[in-house]
């Protein structure tokens, strides 16, 4: 599982930049309902002022029991909603985002974190063997793929960050050795990193009603013009409508 490989050397390192990330994507989030889909041992609204917090899905210790692509929440109620590594290792990621498009509010937040296929990490899972174990088994979903999903459902990415340029080392002592590479990554390749973090924004496009052209315009006054009759011999203007 995710949360067991978490707690190794290699996970621990990721967990602590994700972690950072999520903090700050959250704390300005405003609302009155938050849910975090997955790993529910790891809270990753701690920074979150939302009062009312929920953790879903299938895991032991989900307050909320549910697959994440029917969630038991009423359309636009919820204000924002974290997803840690969820889509990868679900095998309907667009059906996810579609529910959450369908509970969020308008003006709501999603902040998704993901392992980036165009990265030393990439090519570390193109290249093992032990395509069954965790995180390797998940399928990375690139940045770009992931902003067109998110596009074509209404939202707007307002903000995202790649971090953990240091190669996928299973030793501490070699990631703490090759801790250079993130500032150096985060300045000469920033697109590289091992995983990223995005937040986005459900917009609503504004509806204007146009109105037919006739009415607002009025109908034009009915003239008079002067006719010409004869009255008992003599000729009387009599004004007639047009």
């Amino acid at each position: 599982m995710l949360a067991d490989w978490f707690e190794t050397p290699k996970g621990g390192y990721v967990l602590a930049w994700e972690r950072g990330q999520f903090d700050a994507a959250v704390e300005d989030v405003f609302g009155y309902n938050a849910v975090q889909l997955g790993l529910p041992g790891l809270d990753f609204l701690r920074e979150s002022r939302i009062p009312l917090k929920v953790r879903a899905g299938l895991e032991p210790g989900c307050g909320l029991r549910s697959e994440p692509v029917q969630l038991p929440l009423a359309a636009q109620s919820i204000d924002l909603l974290a997803l840690p590594h969820v889509l990868e290792f679900s095998a309907q990621p667009h059906a996810i985002l579609r529910e959450a498009e369908r509970v969020l509010m308008p003006e709501g937040s999603i902040v998704i974190s993901g392992f980036n296929p165009l990265s030393l990490w990439g090519a570390a899972r193109a290249l093992r063997w032990e395509r069954r174990q965790v995180p390797w088994c998940g399928r990375f979903i690139g940045l770009l793929r992931l902003k067109d999903w998110l596009a074509l459902l209404g939202f707007e990415l307002t903000g995202g960050r790649f971090g953990c340029y240091a190669p996928p080392f299973s030793q501490r002592l070699w990631l703490e050795r090759v801790g250079f590479m993130e500032k150096a990554g985060d300045r000469w390749w920033p697109i590289c990193g091992g995983v990223y973090v995005v937040r986005a924004i459900k917009r609503n496009v504004g509806v204007r009603l146009v109105l037919p052209e006739w009415r607002d315009k009025r109908a034009p006054k009915k003239a008079l013009a002067p006719v010409t009759q004869r009255q008992n011999g003599l000729h009387v203007e009599k004004r007639e409508r047009r």
